[in-house]
């Protein structure tokens, strides 16, 4: 058959493409002459059949891996670049021409209709084997039953929050630098028996969108290498995180030790819903050891859940000594470590069971999406997976591109949220407009030693008191011209808020103050513009504020 009827013939005719007389019947001291300026320039006398036996095919460095990936994709007929591809790698050089022809005339007959797969290593998810001459997807991937523990010469937090995942671990198999985003809601299978397969884990694969993505699993891999975890779960949010890991670890009728400070919906899911499961919940200061031993020693506790630095005051706990005596109970201990980040604190390291960040926050990074994270070993997180996969709360696959795109920076942005805030944190306590400085980087923080000791960095998170009431508070936040006024934290763009207003004003003043939360509070999170900038506003509303 003619080498012209082949479907795809751009594939050999690319100007990339040379071809040269058979070394058999040219002669060696003048290869030029064995080339016709038509094969050069890639015209049709390269492609006439009368001679294509006695002619080697010269293609470009890395062509084996170009057609079996790129244009087996952009060609609508991808059967010629994989059986071309496969011929050429499988086949000596001296039988590589008839071999490449061979193939294009197989591809001829092949059926042009493409059928679009996800397919493993050796094994397809769905749609057709290469095997059958037909077209497969833009992403594959690896065997899902394979051992797919990122490892690595990366020692750098930094590089491992680049990479790990992705170029040295990734399951897709593909040529783009970033992670696809694969859109869908469920997946096929070829036969009943791959199912059947599927089920009892002779067959690796996906089957619904809530209990797995690509591009999700991208970013636990990611996530985990990240903390050291055997493990991650990412859903759709912070909160959504907090709940599914509470009603999964505590049992009905079961116990929780939690801290006075932390995020405030957190609260609100213990003090109202999990009683409705006759859960009862011990509340203790972050750094009161010994209501920590008594409330183990009174009461059959499941999990101690805490943040560490906390929310909003930044409180911390001394994780490695709270898991040591939660583990002597036989309780698990949790440690919110969204204030930290993987960065500034391994809390796994210490010894917590479990570690879960907001990835809104600094792990995201760029206040543009939602996303939570859970990470630890494989069986405590699979018995919160199995919840979230009944409950729901599952994150888009678009959302967790995001969040990988924001984990390439995570090294460099808290490098300098750490040293901004850390700087401003001195100044504004030498300030005489500041009552008072919460930051676990300063030696006045009641926890600092603590600190000190289990965190590389104090985050990019600072609350302090302004020298007035609720109304003069409230000036000198609209003074301030860099930050947004707004209920979040850990990206690129500062954020302020006053929590009497922004989280409390439901409450009334004294119920407030229970918590701590003082009318002139206010919690700073710097982002990445310059200090000096940032300095300069803080200052100019400081100023306004005595002026008033």
């Amino acid at each position: 058959m003619a080498v012209s009827s082949c479907p795809c013939p751009k594939l050999f005719v690319a100007s990339s493409f040379e071809c040269r007389s058979d070394s058999s019947s040219s002669s060696a001291d003048q290869p030029s002459q064995g080339r016709s300026n038509s094969a050069r320039h890639g015209t049709t006398p390269f492609l006439s059949g009368a001679g294509m036996s006695s002619l080697i095919l010269k293609f470009p460095p890395n062509f084996v891996r170009q057609l079996s990936t790129k244009a087996r994709r952009n060609c609508s007929n991808i059967g010629v670049a994989q059986i071309v591809a496969a011929s050429w790698s499988n086949n000596s050089a001296a039988g590589a021409s008839s071999a490449a022809a061979a193939a294009a005339a197989a591809a001829a007959s092949a059926i042009p209709a493409a059928e679009p797969a996800v397919t493993l290593a050796g094994n397809e998810v769905g749609g057709i084997d290469s095997s059958d001459n037909k077209n497969v997807s833009v992403v594959q991937l690896e065997d899902l039953s394979s051992d797919l523990e990122y490892k690595s010469f990366l020692s750098s937090d930094g590089s491992i929050a680049v990479h790990a995942g992705e170029r040295l671990g990734r399951g897709i198999v593909t040529d783009a630098i970033t992670t696809p985003v694969v859109n869908t809601s469920a997946y096929f299978f070829k036969k009943t028996q791959e199912l059947i397969d599927f089920k009892e884990k002779r067959h690796a694969s996906y089957e619904y969108g809530r209990y797995g993505n690509p591009t999700t699993q991208v970013l636990e891999d990611k996530i985990s290498e990240l903390e050291g975890a055997e493990s991650t779960l990412i859903l759709a949010s912070g909160m959504c995180a907090s709940t599914v890991l509470l009603l999964a670890l505590v049992p009905a009728g079961g116990h929780l030790v939690t801290t006075t400070d932390c995020y405030r919906k957190t609260r609100i899911f213990m003090e109202t819903f999990l009683p409705k499961m006759g859960i009862t919940v011990t509340v203790i200061d972050p750094a009161d050891v010994k209501a920590l031993e008594s409330a183990l020693e009174i009461n059959k506790v499941s999990l101690f859940f805490t943040e560490s630095p906390t929310n909003p005051f930044l409180r911390c706990v001394d994780i490695e000594l709270v898991s040591e005596l939660c583990h002597r109970k036989g309780a698990l201990v949790c440690i919110d470590g969204t204030f930290a980040t993987p960065l500034n604190q391994k809390a796994l390291a210490l010894g917590a069971d479990l570690i879960l960040h907001s990835a809104t926050k600094f792990i995201g990074g760029h206040n543009d999406v939602l996303g939570g994270c859970i990470s630890g070993s494989t069986k405590v997180v699979s018995e919160i997976r199995n919840l979230h996969h009944v409950l729901g709360g599952t994150l888009n696959p678009n959302a967790a591109y995001l969040i990988i795109r924001g984990m390439k920076t995570l090294h460099l942005r808290v490098q300098q949220q750490n040293s901004t805030a850390l700087r401003m944190a001195k100044i504004l306590e030498a300030h005489p407009k500041v009552r008072c400085v919460y930051y676990p980087g300063l030696p006045s923080h009641p926890e600092h030693h603590i600190a000190k000791k289990q965190m590389t960095g104090f985050g990019g998170v600072v609350s302090f008191e302004v020298d007035g009431d609720l109304f003069i508070t409230s000036k000198f936040v609209d003074a301030l011209k860099i930050p947004y006024i707004a209920p979040s934290f850990g990206g690129c763009e500062s954020i302020v808020d006053q929590p009497a207003i922004m989280s409390y004003w439901d409450l009334s003043r004294s119920e407030r103050e229970k918590y701590g939360i003082k009318d002139n509070l206010v919690r700073f999170s710097f982002g990445v513009e310059d200090f000096e900038d940032l300095k300069a506003d803080i200052l100019q509303a400081l100023e306004t504020i005595e002026s008033a």
